[in-house]
């Protein structure tokens, strides 16, 4: 089955009950046992729920996996991660990261013992170079946030089963509409489901997707032991969103790239940085991996002020300023004060990010208003 087939009708069946074309919201917290133990898979809501199930084969099937859990944001998904892990573990990770995955290593994580080194994986061998006996986890994004550094997931993958490692892909800004890391050799995949996957800003969620048995029994028990569990409400957003994710993602990068072209060509733009450019750092890896390159840009003006892009970020009018990604409206924001703000500046300015760096979630409006609205919110 092609992709855009999947995408509608993965992990869905018509309800045995009524017929019904979309899952059901099973809003409930708990069930009904004709006798204890007796319960016909389904005891208690924070354990398993059907919208929930629907929605974890879906994600399974549309990252080419076997098995997905389902988590209650991104962050939560991330949190299930690390709970894998023991204290003197060491995990090794990009460099240029989303802010928050690096504030929940370093902040908490950390001071349970477990170890993060953070490397540039758009060169592979500084992996190697980080390399102990006590490492257990190579932690990818790719594309980055917000530089959009490529990395080979492949040539990690490659690493990672020599040394007997797993390798996680943060699959969030790509989706799986433009990328399967499952395929490359990853043994897991994460996504906060809010961006691309719910697709119109009205969700948060997150998901794991992994081919090992092994490893969904042990995130299973976490998730229920924990707690950090979606409801069904937001499994039903989700699970409607996955239907429209090709739709949306050929627009995506069919604007990406109308806009990435014309802001390169700004007599006011000094850089920008979107994975399509031929000249982006490993862009060979991009061509290779994806099956197109998004719409996530960002640039940096020529007058490399906070003041200037100050005024770029409160002039837009279809350009909303506001945090999150992947939604079908177009979004603005500024990573050195949003998103990444918890990473120390001297991290974020040593790693290519920064003050005046402005981030683009280019939606699916006509791209010649959204340039239009650039232009005067840029000036000359």
């Amino acid at each position: 089955m092609k992709l855009d087939t999947k995408l509608i009708h993965a992990g869905v069946e018509p309800d045995p009950t009524t017929g019904a074309i979309m899952t059901p919201i099973y809003q409930t917290s708990t069930y009904v046992q004709a006798a204890p133990g007796d319960h016909k898979g389904y005891e208690y809501a924070r354990t398993q729920n059907p919208t929930r199930n629907a929605l974890q084969q879906a994600l399974a099937a549309i990252e080419n996996g076997t098995h997905a859990l389902c988590f209650a944001s991104g962050m939560a998904a991330t949190d299930a991660v690390m709970r894998l892990l023991e204290p003197g573990d060491e995990v090794i990770v990009s460099n240029d990261l989303y802010g928050g995955t690096y504030r929940i290593f370093t902040k908490v994580f950390a001071k349970y013992g477990i170890v993060f080194h953070f490397v540039d994986m758009r060169d592979p061998t500084q992996i190697e170079a980080k390399m102990s006996p006590n490492t257990k986890l190579i932690w990818v994004e790719t594309p980055t946030n917000p530089l959009l550094s490529v990395v080979d997931i492949e040539a990690c993958a490659t690493i990672a089963r020599a040394h007997q490692l797993e390798l996680l892909v943060d699959n969030t800004f790509a989706s799986p509409y433009l990328q399967n890391p499952l395929d490359w050799g990853a043994t897991m995949v994460l996504h906060s489901a809010t961006k691309y996957l719910g697709g119109h800003s009205d969700v948060v969620h997150g998901c794991v997707i992994t081919n090992s048995a092994e490893t969904a029994e042990k995130l299973a028990f976490i998730q229920n032991a924990c707690g950090g569990v979606p409801g069904p409400q937001d499994c039903f957003l989700v699970l409607r969103g996955i239907k429209t994710l090709h739709v949306r993602m050929q627009r995506h990068c069919e604007n990406g790239e109308k806009i990435a072209r014309w802001l390169r060509n700004h007599p006011a733009v000094q850089q920008v940085l979107w994975c399509g450019f031929e000249d982006h750092p490993n862009h060979d890896v991009a061509r290779k991996q994806m099956r197109g390159f998004g719409g996530m840009i960002s640039f940096v003006l020529k007058d490399d002020r906070m003041e200037a892009a100050n005024q770029v970020l409160t002039r837009t009018k279809l350009f909303s300023l506001a945090e999150s990604l992947g939604g079908v409206e177009s979004l603005i924001g500024h990573p050195a004060s949003m998103t990444h703000g918890s990473i120390p500046r001297e991290e974020r300015i040593k790693n290519g990010l920064a003050d005046s760096l402005i981030r683009l979630s280019v939606g699916i409006e006509d791209a010649d208003d959204l340039i239009a609205d650039l232009e005067q919110a840029i000036g000359s």
